[in-house]
């Protein structure tokens, strides 16, 4: 990749000449057709024998427009460099990214004023993780057009990536202020302030997106659970991260629609098939993806995503019927599995979930999403010692994933493995003290443990004054109940269980109040708690 002088990094494209060379573009006369002064950079094509024919013809057709008007005198600089551009438009559409670079920049240099060039190259950067020139590329792309909502929306997504919320943040209230009811610019603003740690807004701003693009604007649900979390709204936390998906939210865009749309196969209808799904357009996804695999019989991705779109579109039977297609066509296709395996638990036929989790993990250990789902079931079935063995290999993947550090926690717990459970939830509570869990759990164990040896109900004081005010909702309130009883303060404590079953009954959980009772008759009579969790509440 060039460096920001454009200098650097050509000598892969330089290499490549020797094999597939433009005709006067890798040796001497390399600027013949530039402007006076211009100075063009040697361009090159990809071995064209490994593409689909009409994508591998239509490389071709391009590359001749390019030669020719190269080769004619009087042709405007301008209308060379768009030649320029659309072949490196065609390049960036088939993930050619390196060699799709030295075309655009040809094509900025011979047509200044046209912002299609930057702009591309804007989204090449990003998307190669050269995050300084994508955004200068961006921010030249918006002096040609300022105040364009598309622009501004990917100059902000870059400063987020490269960790400059603060910069991030006005190119999004900007781009909002100018269309009000732009998802990605809310969307946008809600990470900003996530980042900075202004919890409260950028909930506000993710509630409002999600009003207007629920339900296929699903990856809002995860940085929503992240706000909430960080507040201690746990129930709320936990309601988003089980919507959670992967839809990316995208503004309406019409340069890269039709970079998008350039490559004539399966893939343009793949394409265009995940944008229609990302917007929520799931009968124009699955006549994509249907097109897609006329063409191609044989591409699973196509036939996973038309799973997608037909389950999307309440279908279960059609989503199952290609979910398991997949399958039989490539048993170690795990996103296959996976999906059946979401697609039985969310029936309630969790015994043939668990067998395509474990047929997931079975073909690729490393898959953290899958094995965090097939403990979770192992344990919710009372299958605890399985549960814990796979919650330890995703942990020995990755430390850091929470829902795996509390799962383990909790079986422990159901396996009566107290003093463990104890240790896992203090390794991690440090970690992870935005996500009152942790202090919640470790709370209820140093205050209602039924064994002596860890019970401290000093200690669970300490850890229930640490949280803040936001965090002590009905559940929480009946944590401090039980920390309090175990210090002795029984009048306290049937206080705060009181407290916590009308907050109970008031958000409709009528049942759990009902439970609750249970443990509140223990404080008036001047005894503690010896159960951290009912055995239907545990978490």
């Amino acid at each position: 990749m060039r460096s920001a002088s454009g200098t650097a990094g050509t000598g892969l494209v330089l290499g490549l000449c020797v094999l597939v060379l433009l005709a006067g573009s890798c040796g001497t006369d390399a600027n013949r057709g530039s402007p006076q002064g211009a100075t063009l950079l040697p361009v090159a094509l990809p071995d064209l024998s490994r593409l689909d024919g009409p994508v591998r013809n239509q490389f071709r057709r391009e590359f001749d427009r390019l030669q020719d008007q190269r080769e004619t005198t009087g042709i405007p600089a301008t209308t060379v460099g768009a030649a320029y551009g659309g072949m490196g438009k065609l390049l960036m559409a088939a993930d050619y990214f390196d060699l799709a670079e030295p075309y655009l920049l040809n094509a900025q240099t011979l047509a200044p004023q046209d912002r299609r060039w930057p702009y591309y190259l804007g989204h090449l950067y990003k998307r190669t993780g050269v995050l300084v020139q994508a955004s200068s590329s961006f921010e030249r792309a918006m002096d040609l057009r300022p105040g364009d909502v598309a622009t501004l929306i990917w100059l902000g997504e870059v400063h987020l990536l490269d960790g400059r919320p603060d910069v991030a943040q006005p190119l999004f209230a900007k781009a909002f202020a100018t269309e009000p009811r732009s998802v990605p610019a809310r969307f946008g603003l809600g990470r900003a302030a996530l980042a900075q740690q202004n919890y409260r807004e950028a909930i506000t701003h993710f509630e409002a997106a999600l009003a207007v693009q629920a339900p296929a604007g699903n990856i809002i649900h995860y940085p929503l659970a992240l706000s909430y979390r960080a507040l201690g709204e746990t129930a709320k936390a936990e309601t988003h991260l089980r919507q959670r998906g992967d839809v990316e939210i995208l503004p309406a865009d019409p340069l890269m629609d039709e970079l998008r749309e350039l490559l004539q196969s399966a893939v343009s209808y793949e394409i265009r098939g995940t944008r229609a799904l990302n917007s929520g357009g799931w009968d124009a996804a699955v006549a994509q993806f249907r097109q897609g695999l006329a063409l191609e019989p044989a591409n699973l991705t196509l036939r996973h995503k038309l799973g997608t779109a037909l389950y999307m579109l309440g279908d279960v039977r059609g989503a199952e019927q290609a979910f398991e297609a997949v399958v039989r066509a490539s048993p170690e296709y795990v996103r296959a599995h996976y999906s059946l395996g979401v697609l039985q638990e969310s029936a309630g036929r969790y015994e043939e979930a668990l067998e395509w989790y474990s047929a997931a993990v079975a073909h690729e250990p490393g898959y953290v999403e899958a094995r965090v789902r097939l403990a979770e079931l192992l344990r919710w079935s009372g299958r605890v010692r399985e549960a814990v063995t796979h919650y330890d290999q995703v942990l020995a993947i990755d430390p850091r994933i929470p829902e795996a550090a509390f799962g383990r926690a909790m079986a422990l717990v159901a396996f009566e493995r107290y003093e463990e459970a104890l240790e896992q939830l203090r390794e991690t509570a440090e970690g992870n003290f935005g996500d009152p869990r942790f202090a919640h759990a470790l709370a209820r164990l140093l205050a209602a443990a039924p064994d002596a040896r860890i019970r401290d109900g000093r200690a669970a004081f300490a850890v229930m004054q640490a949280l803040s005010e936001e965090q002590r909702r009905f559940d929480l309130g009946e944590t401090m109940a039980m920390v309090l009883a175990e210090v002795g303060r029984y009048e306290d404590a049937a206080v705060w269980q009181r407290a916590a079953m009308a907050a109970a009954r008031q958000a409709g959980q009528t049942e759990l109040a009902r439970r609750m009772a249970e443990n509140l008759r223990l404080y008036e009579a001047d005894r503690p708690a010896r159960k951290p969790w009912r055995d239907e509440d545990r978490p």
